[in-house]
């Protein structure tokens, strides 16, 4: 099944079934109005759903209309719990050799996680809003999933069997602010802008083969400027499956319906600085910082620049017929001028 969220109907928007091709939706207000309300209470709203879903596909929805990205906001508009994982040692490896430190023991036994803003999302389509380049605009390709209540002390089964849907995030970084946050020793904070998610939320079960002991595994889709930039395999080199990620943000807490968890930035380990990009064979790279890190690393400092105004990033997930599974996160960064209601 596949969810969606449109911008209209207040803060939380207006809850969607998407046809299984992303070309029909349906709102259903008499079923659940917004997304969170199906959450809340999963176990009879969903099979409500899913006979709505069903119409979609096989033509015979009486209230279909056309579905359309850019009329989407996140499929959680805003949620109780936004918590983000670092499953990819890579990604960390690299930050850690580009620094000349070395990765603790326990990152390999015990996942990282910070805790985003939750209030706010923006749209899969919405601008990158920021106040000065300067800080160092970067993109993080993710995947995330969405929980139902999962009790404190769960364990990676209970957690699995926990996970409601599944979609794609950009989780902006602001990476010149990141060093300075970090010293402070309270994590991050004024670094995380608000993150981006799909346009469209699916059921594991949507994912068939291609979602194997709570991992995606399939290539997340990069492309910055229209150019290829990355295609790692999501299910790849991820050290802490999603039930391990899950099982560790509630082990001293209970995880309500709509919790929101994030895989952090997916990453193969690869090469060289040489071999790691598309152009050069490799699978490239979800976000800037990682191909900064490998520049570091072979000459002393990086050269490809964070992204400026006006600069676009798309991020997409096919399946193996060539089927865009969740919609695609395109937008561009701009100057932050205020709130459009």
């Amino acid at each position: 099944m596949k969810l969606a969220t449109l911008k209209t109907g207040g803060r939380d928007g207006t809850l969607v079934v998407v046809s299984r091709d992303l070309v029909t939706c349906q709102a259903v207000p008499k079923i659940a109005r917004t997304l969170q309300c199906a959450l809340d209470d999963w176990d009879s709203i969903a099979p409500q759903l899913q006979a709505v879903y069903a119409k979609l596909n096989n033509g015979s929805a009486d209230q279909a209309e056309s579905f359309l990205d850019m009329e989407c906001h996140s499929p959680l508009p805003r949620a109780y719990q936004w918590a983000d994982g670092s499953a990819y040692i890579n990604h960390v490896e690299l930050v850690r050799k580009a620094r000349n430190a070395d990765v603790p023991a326990s990152f390999y036994t015990d996942p990282l996680m910070y805790q985003g803003g939750g209030d706010s999302f923006i749209g899969p389509c919405d601008p990158i809003a920021v106040m000065s380049e300067d800080w160092g605009v970067d993109l993080e390709a993710e995947v995330a999933v969405v929980t139902d209540f999962v009790p404190m002390g769960a364990s990676a089964l209970q957690a699995a069997s926990a996970i409601r849907l599944v979609m794609l995030v950009n989780d902006v970084s602001l990476r010149n602010l990141i060093p300075n946050e970090l010293a402070k020793g309270f994590g991050f904070y004024q670094s995380k802008p608000a993150s981006a998610f799909s346009p469209v939320a699916v059921t594991p079960d949507e994912l068939g083969d291609d979602w194997v002991d709570s991992k995606l595994h399939l290539p997340l889709l990069v492309t910055i400027n229209d150019a290829p930039f990355g295609k790692p395999n999501a299910g790849e080199d991820m050290t802490f499956s999603f039930a391990q990620l899950i099982a560790h943000a509630a082990k001293t807490r209970e995880l309500g319906p709509g919790s929101i968890i994030g895989s952090g930035t997916v990453s193969n380990k690869q090469g060289g600085l040489h071999g790691s990009s598309i152009a050069n064979g490799g699978v490239g790279y979800c976000c800037l910082a990682e191909v900064r890190m490998y520049e570091t690393i072979e000459h002393g400092a990086p050269t490809t620049p964070f992204l400026r105004f006006g600069d676009s990033v798309r991020i997409e997930m096919l399946d193996a017929a060539g089927a865009s599974i969740f919609g695609a996160i395109d937008h561009e960064v701009a100057h932050y001028h205020g709130r459009k209601e």
